[in-house]
């Protein structure tokens, strides 16, 4: 049996929610989607091998943190984050990132590379389409009743939820805030690929990954890539836990495992 504290997803900074294990040897490090907060990975602490230690990223504006503004910038977001998360790049880690969560995975791990510092190992990237030109809905210049209306056709939202006036106005600040951080955003064309393993994990019914731009992400690393294929849509890997959990434990170990 794990100690008791690793089994809890805690905050130990602003930016960092973690599960300590005594026995690890590698970290995943998450980062949420559009308005969730670091508590949205809390059930897989318990999914894990202990091998493994998780960190949740807390981003400004939800949560515990919901008296503040979220970033409007991905430049300044990824510079803050390169310092912020210092204390947990200390050792090996991946990173996982569901949506736009996988688009600042990404952002991050070329800026470590770029400043000739420690990145992950792996990217594990969730739900989200490469760079590039996508064809998809812009979000976030909708009004709130149709912002909300996607948000709960996507399963990210329970229309009891969306009929609550209160909770809406700060969770649609929020989402609306986070959808414009990458809408607006003008990745580089020019960027050398990554060196690293990518997988891409996607539910099949999901309208804002299709698997055609989902796969696209092949070509941003010159290293092994690898697509996982979910029952659901763009919210699957809520659904199914167990399941990512187990394919992305099964490659940093076995990854890990020939490099350490």
């Amino acid at each position: 049996m794990l100690p008791l504290e690793s089994q809890e997803l805690v905050p130990e900074s602003p930016y960092i929610w973690r599960a300590k294990r005594q026995e690890q040897t590698h970290r995943l490090i998450c980062f949420p989607h559009a308005g969730a907060g670091a508590a949205a990975y809390a059930d897989w602490v318990g999914l894990l091998p202990p091998q493994i230690e998780l960190i949740a990223v807390q981003l400004p504006g939800r949560q515990n943190r919901i008296a503040e503004d979220p970033f409007t910038e991905v430049a300044p977001l990824v510079n803050v984050l390169s310092h912020a998360l210092r204390p947990v790049f200390d050792g090996p880690f991946s990173f996982f990132g569901h949506s736009g969560g996988a688009s600042l995975a990404y952002e991050l791990t070329k800026a470590l590379r770029a400043r000739g510092g420690r990145g992950p190992e792996q990217l594990f990237l969730s739900a989200q389409p490469a760079p590039g030109e996508s064809g998809l809905r812009r979000l976030h210049d909708l009004s709130d009743e149709d912002l909300a209306a996607e948000i709960v056709a996507l399963g990210g939202l329970d229309p009891e939820i969306a009929e609550d006036e209160d909770v809406m106005d700060s969770l649609l600040f929020t989402l609306r805030a986070d959808f414009a951080l990458w809408e607006q955003h003008e990745p580089a064309v020019d960027a050398a690929p990554l060196d690293i393993p990518i997988t891409v994990l996607t539910g099949k019914e999901d309208p804002r990954a299709p698997l055609e731009h989902v796969e696209r992400w092949r070509d941003f690393t010159t290293a092994e890539f690898g697509t996982e294929l979910y029952p659901g849509g763009h919210f699957y890997f809520l659904e199914s836990p167990a399941d990512v959990v187990s394919v992305i434990s099964s490659k940093i170990l076995n990854t890990h495992g020939r490099t350490a």
